[in-house]
């Protein structure tokens, strides 16, 4: 499975993107808002590489690449909740709104869901701003809804229809 953007490559993920998927997911910058903590060892990724994988090419998750450089995360480890990831190299540039848009159009396009829904932590300004900037609205909050690295974050949900995004995008 390839998804192609302006800029980036979304495509299925294979074992040799270990190495670069380990540089995303051991920066503590990079997984400050991530369901886990950085991994500390090649194997933590090489396990979470294998569930990815093992989701197969049908399962709407991908990796992100640029200029052939694999740079992240982003799409469904589980429908309907989107996620993703970028290395810290590589914030800024609006790639994290560019993959997360491709991943949320080809699960409308070939999905039968009418709503996908993501869950942030409130601190996490970038992100809320990103979905927002989707179309996803704020649907709920919750405190301690995650305990990471012994600390307790908090979530805010966020909800999108297709009918919202499809009205978005003929505007």
């Amino acid at each position: 499975m390839e998804i192609l953007t302006p800029r980036l490559t979304l495509r299925s993920a294979r074992p040799d993107d270990l190495a670069a998927m380990h540089a995303v997911l051991s920066d503590p910058r990079a997984t400050r808002w991530w369901s886990t903590p950085p991994h500390e060892t090649v194997e933590q990724t090489r396990i979470w590489l294998r569930g990815m994988i093992a989701n197969g090419p049908d399962q709407p998750d991908f990796v992100i690449e640029r200029d052939g450089v694999v740079i992240g995360k982003a799409g469904f480890f589980q429908l309907p909740e989107v996620g993703y990831i970028l290395h810290p190299d590589h914030w800024g540039q609006g790639f994290a709104g560019e993959a997360v848009a491709a991943a949320i159009d080809h699960v409308f396009a070939t999905r039968d869901l009418d709503d996908l829904i993501a869950d942030v932590d409130p601190e996490n300004a970038a992100s809320i701003r990103l979905l927002e900037r989707l179309g996803f609205v704020r649907t709920g909050s919750a405190e301690r809804t995650w305990e990471i690295a012994g600390e307790w974050k908090d979530s805010l949900y966020y909800g999108l229809s297709r009918a919202d995004r499809a009205a978005r995008l003929r505007t």
